[in-house]
């Protein structure tokens, strides 16, 4: 068997890191799982004869896959015993990425949550066909299915998303808008301008992940959630500051406590009115905040 130079392995894996990452991310919203699972798929590379690949790029797409998958029906097994709502892990990213509307998309805390009700060859099925535009024979291979199987399997979980996921396609700009208002009620603890804010069926969700305090079922209406954030502000244990930052390519906000991380705390926004709040307070996720992560949809 003729071996593959060490760096022709490397280069044509450093090419397509990005997209890797992003592909495993998207699966399992985890960046820490993520990340594991692109050493798993660079040791697999590196054995691989170069004879056996026309294109490295499906070909290390479909390792990725394969190795996410796995881990995916593990990770769903032991998030039904999680306590509380299970939110994907939190990604600082370039604020260029939410001017990429695709790529912004694609990575949104509001279609992850969405993902997250998918199982898991569904889920696989639709990031590659919907985010990522493979062909369905490629998908095929990569989820040891037939290409008529992936076809069906892609139109059920494309249906479930759509019923799902958020209608309105909202600015950056506008997004922003709406959390510095929202920035600015939290800070004041000013209750009227927290309604005046909120969508009347706004429904906020916090994964503190057992370790930190978080509601431990979705809060729903403008006036529970009100009564909530101001109830945990007042609960801080030191000085609360808050900084707009770009998390998973939209405007979000980090919350610190005496100059530590505590939260961070994504929005969706349909008519300048807050719909969605996502509250991250487990530790373990709010690891991807201090150092932006690059993400690639090509």
């Amino acid at each position: 068997m003729t071996e593959r130079p060490a760096d022709e392995a490397t280069e044509a894996f450093v090419a397509v890191r990005n997209l890797l990452f992003t592909v495993a991310y998207e699966l399992l919203g985890s960046a820490a799982d993520a990340e594991d699972v692109l050493q798993e798929t660079w040791l697999r590379w590196s054995a691989v004869d170069l004879a056996e690949v026309r294109d490295a790029r499906p070909y290390l797409v479909r390792i990725t896959t394969r190795l996410a998958l796995n881990r995916l029906r593990s990770a769903q097994r032991r998030r039904e015993t999680y306590v509380g709502p299970w939110l994907p892990e939190p990604l600082l990213t370039a604020p260029d990425v939410s001017e990429d509307a695709e790529l912004a998309e694609s990575v949104s805390m509001a279609l992850m949550v969405v993902l997250e009700t998918l199982g898991p060859t569904e889920r696989a099925v639709f990031v590659l066909r919907e985010v990522f535009g493979f062909e369905f024979d490629e998908i095929a291979r990569a989820v040891d299915k037939s290409p008529a199987a992936v076809r069906q399997i892609a139109h059920r979980a494309r249906a479930h998303v759509e019923a799902r996921r958020p209608r309105v396609t909202v600015s950056p700009g506008e997004m922003r808008a709406a959390l510095d208002t929202f920035r600015v009620a939290v800070m004041t603890g000013d209750p009227q301008a927290m309604l005046d804010v909120l969508a009347p069926d706004v429904v906020l969700l916090s994964d503190g992940g057992g370790v930190k305090q978080a509601a431990l079922r979705p809060i729903i209406g403008a006036e529970k959630v009100t009564r909530f954030t101001g109830g945990a502000m007042g609960k801080a244990p030191g000085l609360v500051t808050a900084e707009t930052v770009v998390v998973n390519g939209a405007p979000a906000l980090a919350l610190s406590v005496d100059g530590e991380l505590d939260a961070v705390v994504s929005v969706q926004v349909k008519d300048g009115l807050i719909t969605e709040i996502y509250i991250v307070r487990n530790p373990a996720k709010l690891t991807r905040i201090a150092e932006e992560t690059e993400l690639a949809l090509r």
